[in-house]
């Protein structure tokens, strides 16, 4: 492990350092935090946020994620559309009873 105790500022490049090192079981997660003077806790985040975006880059290729938004934005456009029809009916019918809004 290497001596990082003057890190004040830990950017992502080196939380995924601490990250591999700790996947590689070059050290322990209370080794880490003593070693660079951060809580347990704030470490074994920074592994949890690893492992669920290894996870996302493991399940999905771009195509897959660009057709997964694709999908999402025409279920929302179709939504938007329903909804103005709707609004465009409730209007004629509230005219049609004499309900002018204004």
């Amino acid at each position: 492990m290497t001596d990082n105790n003057e890190i004040k500022r830990w950017t992502a490049k080196r939380k995924a350092a601490l990250v591999k090192e700790l996947i590689r079981g070059q050290t322990t997660v209370s080794e880490a935090a003593r070693a660079h003077d951060l809580k347990p806790s704030e470490v074994q985040q920074w592994v949890d946020e690893a492992e669920a975006g290894m996870e996302n880059a493991l399940r999905a290729n771009p195509r897959d994620v660009a057709e997964m938004y694709e999908k999402k934005i025409d279920e929302l456009t179709s939504a938007y559309g329903e909804a103005m029809l709707e609004l465009k009916a409730r209007k004629k019918l509230s005219r049609y009873l004499g309900q002018d809004e204004d």
